[in-house]
């Protein structure tokens, strides 16, 4: 070989290298992350298992297995494999010795049905064989029952009531909530249910523990197996529940005692608490049960707060009182003593604890721009075991030192694809907002970014309206992938957002159009000053409440933007009214019914999109989901409508088979090829 060939050979070598190392994100790409749930540790803490979901995209799905990693070294290995989708696993000390307890549709059964796993061996054998399968598994402390919920068909079907008409096709509908976020009511009602193992491990019959009831629990559409718990003895279950003949425009969930060998009798422990009341938790000494609660009827982003009630006097306390802040995923100590809860902190989410006595607050970690997450407590009570996250990367596990707030990580499960990944930069910025207060921003600079070029810029627009921009790492609103494609991004904290107090959260409410669009204007502008910002190449983007400020933006903007991306987005405040479902979210957030007052029908006339379009000359891409009952899909189509006959340039993304979310592989990589497709066209000409 010559020389010359050799250095040719190494030139191409190294620009191959070169260019390995310049590698940025992608719509394919992440969805080649894989993602990170659960943590439990195992009763003599040596122990830590975890599921991993990944997805295929070729065959458009995913499965998730479990792990097992070692403690404290984080040593790791694969405890299944294959489909399946195995998750909320929980150790278990069983007749049979420590057993691993968690639901997944394997085997011959297509349904989901709990199993269990010998850590030692690796054997696995279904518990239950329930027709339909189940859902939210939960093992008793002492391991002689498990609970679970499973859906009971107690409404006629159209089919039922006419026998003679078995191939009618339609609905007799007598009352709200026939649909709901993304499907129709399905006749059936999850019911939690109790059964007993056997020697042999095996499940009994189950026991319907709510048998008869016309009510759900979990508590739709969001609750999951948060929505129940334990005693330490294994003789009762606290549940949640919402009994409501209004359940449209009411809130009111409240928490039931049941005794797993009595009588059926429930016993209501939040009566008169009107608001939200759900995820009680038992201490482990039995004395209380901690939950969280919304004061105010009506209101779903009122301030969380931490109750504690005393179950040998039955008084319930407010553990948070005077804490201006949410209180989220409360978890006992060990010894009872204090409660560990993860909140909203000015664009991040940090850990904390609360002293039962005393009420003295604990701030867990340390100044960092992260999302910290509670998964676990070690049984010494000396460490959490926490997730945590930012903009770049997503869920990882790890330890968090209580002591002086160290941190140890466990997984690195994307650790490898990011070895060769050009990564965007994050930094905070605040501006002064228009009536003298300051807005906390995110700015995302692409991962080649240079101060000295300029660059097209996007301003991302919340949805919620209530859900702080906090650090976390969306698949969907992506903002490490939005920088990758080479745009810088300010996402603002605008007024309504948590994280800054009970007043700057309300403040959005009855009045979307007013302070928190002003906010989001004067972040823009102020953002248009910087040298490396085009100020004629800035796109808004948004989904939900983010959707309705796109279209408010277009019609009130002054054409600041020269691009426009609605997701879901809420249009029309009237038809909105009259075709969503969860009506005490627009009772509260629009101020009830548009026909109930002269006033109110002049709030719905001021901030309704619809009734500026006229103003509209920017290019609009629409994006919604036919299963979107939350801003049901005419909103989208209205205003794709308004764009065509207006002459603006405008597309529309339709999903027949998607709800309020993107949540099917390929159509996610779709979205985002759509989504820079449209932005790219008029923001780099």
């Amino acid at each position: 070989m010559t020389k010359k060939l050799l250095n040719i050979i190494v030139a191409i070598c190294l620009l191959g290298l070169g260019a390995l190392a310049q590698e940025t994100m992608t719509p394919e790409l992440l969805w080649k992350l894989k993602r990170v749930s659960g943590g439990k540790i195992s009763p003599d803490g040596k122990w830590m298992v975890y599921g991993v979901r990944s997805y295929d995209l070729q065959e458009n799905k995913g499965d998730s297995d479990l792990f097992l990693a070692q403690l404290p070294s984080g040593e790791t290995h694969a405890l299944t494999q294959g489909p399946g989708s195995e998750g909320a696993v929980q150790w278990v000390n069983t007749k049979l010795g420590l057993r691993l307890f968690f639901l997944s549709r394997r085997g011959k059964d297509a349904s989901t049905q709990v199993w269990s796993l010998d850590p030692k061996s690796g054997s696995m054998t279904a518990i239950t064989h329930e027709e339909g399968g189940v859902a939210n598994l939960k093992v008793s402390p002492v391991g002689t029952h498990i609970a679970f919920t499973k859906d009971i068909k107690l409404d006629d079907t159209v089919n039922d009531l006419y026998a003679d008409l078995p191939f009618a096709d339609a609905r007799i509908i007598d009352g709200l909530m026939y649909r709901h976020w993304d499907s129709w009511h399905d006749y059936k009602y999850s019911h939690l249910h109790v059964a007993k193992l056997g020697e042999d491990l095996k499940a009994d019959r189950p026991v319907d523990l709510m048998k008869g009831l016309k009510v759900d629990c979990p508590v739709p559409p969001f609750g999951g197996a948060e929505h129940f718990n334990w005693s330490p003895d294994g003789k009762e279950i606290a549940f949640t529940a919402k009994f409501s003949n209004n359940w449209a425009q009411s809130t009111d969930s409240d928490i039931y005692l049941i005794q797993i060998d009595g009588d059926g009798r429930r016993q209501c422990i939040t009566a008169g608490m009107d608001g939200y009341d759900n995820d009680p938790v038992y201490s482990p000494n039995g004395k209380y049960i901690a939950f969280h609660s919304m004061e105010r009827p009506g209101f779903e982003s009122d301030r969380n707060r931490l109750m504690i009630y005393d179950r040998a006097t039955g008084t319930i306390i407010d553990l948070s009182q005077g804490l201006d802040q949410m209180v989220h995923g409360a978890l006992w100590a060990p010894d009872s003593s204090r409660l560990f809860f993860m909140s909203e902190m000015r664009g991040t989410n940090q850990l904390y604890s609360l002293d039962l006595v005393g009420k003295t607050l604990r701030r867990l970690t340390k100044k960092s721009q992260k999302n910290w997450g509670i998964r676990d407590v070690t049984p010494d009570g000396k460490s959490l075991l926490v997730s945590v996250q930012d903009m770049i990367r997503p869920n990882e596990l790890g330890l968090l030192r209580l002591k002086d707030g160290s941190f140890k990580g466990l997984t690195d499960a994307n650790g490898p694809l990011y070895q060769n990944l050009k990564t965007p930069q994050v930094r905070e910025r605040w501006v002064k907002a228009s009536d003298g207060k300051r807005i906390h921003s995110w700015v995302i600079y692409p991962p080649n970014f240079d101060a000295k070029k300029k660059w097209p810029t996007l301003v991302y627009f919340q949805g919620g309206p209530q859900g702080q921009i906090g650090q976390w790492f969306s698949f969907r609103w992506n903002f490490h992938l939005m920088a990758a494609q080479g745009y810088v991004v300010v996402a603002p904290n605008r007024r309504g957002l948590p994280g800054f107090g009970r007043a700057w959260n309300d403040a959005i409410s009855k009045d979307w159009g007013g302070q928190a669009m002003r906010d989001i204007l004067a972040v823009t502008d102020d953002m248009a000053t910087e040298s490396y910002v085009d100020a004629k190449r800035m796109g808004g983007v948004g989904a939900s409440f983010g959707g309705f400020t796109a279209y408010w933006m277009m019609g009130n903007a002054k054409q600041r933007f020269a691009a426009m991306i609605a997701h879901a987005g809420v249009f029309n405040f009237e038809s909105m009214y009259g075709v969503t479902e969860e009506l005490f979210f627009v009772n509260w957030d629009l101020g009830g019914p548009y026909w109930r007052s002269k006033e109110l029908q002049k709030s719905y006339d001021r901030f309704s999109p619809h009734r500026f379009v006229a103003n509209w000359k920017t290019p609009l891409l629409v994006i919604h989901g036919e299963k979107d009952f939350r801003v049901p899909i005419g909103e989208g189509m209205q205003a794709f409508t308004a764009a065509q006959l207006k002459g603006i340039p405008s597309r529309f993304l339709y999903f027949p088979e998607e709800g309020h979310w993107v949540q099917n592989p390929q159509n996610g990589v779709l979205w985002h090829r759509v989504f820079f497709d449209w932005l790219d066209r008029f923001l780099k000409p």
